[in-house]
């Protein structure tokens, strides 16, 4: 399985970007996929994640300005991000999990400036 994370970038705090990770190989439809983060100098932190029927989980940092979607048929999950705070700047890293396995996409840099 691999996953192509794109989308990341610089933006104002206020401002809005939008993650896609498409995943491809051998996947099975019963699967959560999602986004990580993780900023300099702190642990990885779960932001959101969505299972296959559309049930979705979100930090309590992100609710209300970050939604996650899927398109099951492309394989492909996406963070909307609104309202971007500078505390929101991190690598951002995709998942897609199936069973107790997580597969992960290469990490995109979103940046907010102050």
């Amino acid at each position: 399985v691999q996953l192509q994370a794109s989308g990341g970038g610089l933006v104002q705090a206020g401002g809005s970007l939008r993650l896609s990770c498409a995943a491809s190989g051998n996947i099975f439809s019963a699967n959560v996929m999602g986004w990580y983060r993780q900023a300099p100098g702190k642990q990885r932190e779960l932001v959101a994640s969505i299972i296959n029927s559309g049930s979705t989980n979100y930090a309590d940092s992100v609710k209300g300005r970050f939604t996650i979607s899927r398109d099951n048929a492309k394989n492909t999950v996406y963070l909307q991000m609104n309202s971007m705070k500078p505390e929101d700047t991190a690598v951002y890293y995709c998942f897609l999990r199936m069973g107790l396995y997580n597969n992960w996409g290469q990490g995109t840099q979103v940046t907010v400036s102050s």
